[in-house]
């Protein structure tokens, strides 16, 4: 079982910056594919971006590329999602995602961490 605990939420006003982390625990991360999702209110849930076991390869929606990165540290168990220049729209719930496969995305995610609130004023 592997767990997945999100932080760095909060609230920004639009054009400011914040960075999320998920920090994973109880069993090996190297090998496990990492995402982001996210969930307005009333709203489906919607992919962001996933990153490679080894970090080469990243997959990221079409309203986020060039604003938002996800990088990983292995060595500290973590995935960060770095998010710029926030929109009102970016307002929702994210959830860090991991899977066993290769593949960036995924029919569904093995694992998925508690949420957390990123509200971007205007």
């Amino acid at each position: 079982q592997v767990q997945l605990v999100e932080s760095g939420g909060g609230l920004v006003q639009a054009g400011g910056s914040l960075r999320l982390s998920c920090a994973a625990s109880g069993r090996t991360f190297s090998s496990y594919t990492m995402g982001w999702f996210r969930q307005a209110p009333d709203k489906e849930r919607e992919f962001v971006a996933s990153i490679s076991w080894f970090g080469g390869n990243t997959y990221y929606t079409d309203s986020v590329k060039g604003r938002f990165t996800i990088s990983r540290d292995n060595a500290k168990n973590t995935v960060y999602l770095q998010m710029n220049s926030l929109k009102p729209e970016d307002t929702a719930v994210y959830y860090c995602v991991a899977n066993s496969g290769s593949i960036l995305r995924p029919l569904q995610w093995d694992y998925w961490g508690q949420g957390t609130q990123v509200t971007v004023s205007s």
